[in-house]
């Protein structure tokens, strides 16, 4: 008996009926259709995190581009009348930039700090509305109005405020003490360029608490920028900027510092602790203890007798009333040059 129902639990028959047929999963896709249907519309959206650093770094990227080309089309013009280019240069920037948007964002492609780091801009009204995604990366670009709204807030809006700046400022608003119409507009510009301050610093606030829409222009035309590939990794290397970074700011705080310190105060401090102390006394003795060099017009220091230039002992007893010898600390009433007269010090004159 026992036999028989090994046989029967062991024959193929029973193995080939517990396997599912093809179309089970048919069934099974139409059973639990209506309750992912009946999630609300947050559990369907999966949530996405794009990296600040990244857009971050992307949007630098982008103005050292425009710097590079900038600099690039600036030697073009090289041999021209010196300064005529200054005169141009907000119409220089926005030809910089449209040239940028004209063959990046508008042909559906990434702009170049973009592209470095993985980033696409993405409709996201259209994500929205939608509601179910598969991955988080998916959705279409922008439509043909948000890009040519972008053209005009960034290339055009960008323009229009530096001329109207540079207009301003030539026509000196600002320092109109009547109630001009000048002086109106001028209050006008700083309102207009304080709200769009705080309004800026807001929505700083908000990308760094949420990682959606790092401008202004982008939360507006509700364009977001996310991966352009989930397997593609950062495409540039910040060490050496890094280090570059680190040295500059290190050579910057050393001269700051140098100027600031007493080199013949640091060298009375280290001088107990060097080695050749017999050899350095001899040598002190002819030489200047200021700057340390040998008098090529050598005077003394009356009483102490002790030798220096004339520079570094005349400046020093003109500066201070009451100085002292660097070497003993004697008070200096007078100076005398070697088998000359005696020079009384300049404070009691």
């Amino acid at each position: 008996m026992d036999r028989q129902t090994l046989a029967s639990s062991s024959s193929p028959s029973s193995s080939i009926s517990e396997v599912p047929s093809p179309d089970a999963w048919i069934t099974t896709y139409k059973t639990l259709l209506p309750q992912w249907n009946s999630f609300p519309l947050s559990h369907q959206i999966i949530p996405i995190t794009i990296s600040r650093v990244n857009q971050f770094d992307a949007a630098r990227l982008d103005v050292e581009m425009s710097a590079m080309l900038k600099e690039q089309l600036v030697k073009v013009f090289s041999l021209m009348k010196p300064g005529i280019l200054f005169q141009y240069e907000p119409e220089l920037d926005a030809f910089l930039e449209f040239l940028i948007w004209r063959f990046s964002i508008w042909v559906d492609k990434p702009t170049p700090g973009n592209a470095l780091m993985n980033l696409r801009y993405r409709d996201e009204r259209v994500m929205e509305v939608r509601g179910k995604v598969r991955t988080g990366l998916e959705g279409p670009g922008l439509t043909a109005a948000q890009k040519m709204w972008y053209c005009i807030a960034t290339v055009g809006g960008q323009y229009i405020w530096t001329r109207l700046q540079s207009f301003s400022a030539f026509r000196r608003w600002g320092d109109s003490e009547q109630r001009t119409l000048g002086q109106r507009a001028w209050l006008l510009l700083q309102h207009v360029e304080g709200f769009y301050k705080a309004a800026s610093f807001s929505n700083l606030l908000l990308f760094l608490l949420t990682g959606k829409y790092r401008s202004l222009i982008e939360r507006a035309l509700r364009a977001r920028l996310v991966y352009g590939s989930p397997n593609m990794n950062r495409s540039v290397s910040f060490e050496y900027m890094n280090r570059q970074l680190v040295w500059n700011e290190f050579s910057e705080m050393l001269l700051l510092l140098l100027p600031l310190l007493n080199s013949p105060l640091l060298k009375s401090l280290f001088r107990p602790f060097s080695k050749d102390k017999a050899s350095e006394s001899a040598s002190n003795e002819s030489s200047c203890p200021i700057c340390q060099g040998s008098p090529s017009i050598p005077f003394i220091a009356l009483p102490c007798r002790h030798r220096y230039c004339y520079y570094c002992l005349r400046t020093r007893c003109a500066a201070t009333p009451s100085f002292r010898c660097a070497r003993c600390s004697q008070p200096v009433t007078a100076m005398q040059r070697l088998g000359g007269s005696v020079d009384e010090k300049s404070s009691k004159k």
